[in-house]
């Protein structure tokens, strides 16, 4: 999918986690591969994970895509993003405080209560 391939181009920090995924599961599974976006955002926004992509430079990304409005995309970053990210009771929590206002948006209605 394009919105992988982008993610990997444009933020190469992913490049290993992207090559180990398509190793594993010989080829992409957007869904799949998102699992590990969301945790090494939320390790980087923890600070547990220096060689890490910034999370900031995530979370622009994805909201730059997410305000395309492309139905395929918005699936995967709903889905296996913004619905995998921490539970209220979860470290790192925090980071939906810190969603743009398109993914915030969305995540308030797929999870109103966090």
């Amino acid at each position: 999918m394009q919105l992988v391939s982008d993610l990997v181009t444009r933020i190469p920090e992913f490049r290993r986690t992207y090559e180990t995924h398509v190793f594993h599961q010989g080829g992409v599974l957007p869904h799949v591969f998102f699992w590990d976006v969301v945790q090494d955002t939320v390790r980087s926004f923890l600070g547990e994970a220096p060689d890490a992509a910034d999370w900031r430079r995530t979370l622009d990304f994805l909201e730059e895509q997410s305000a395309r409005g492309v139905l395929g995309i918005d699936e995967v970053i709903v889905t296996s993003f913004l619905g995998d990210l921490p539970s209220p009771q979860e470290p790192g929590h925090a980071i939906v405080e810190q969603l743009g206002p398109v993914m915030a948006a969305k995540f308030v209605r797929i999870r109103p209560l966090g």
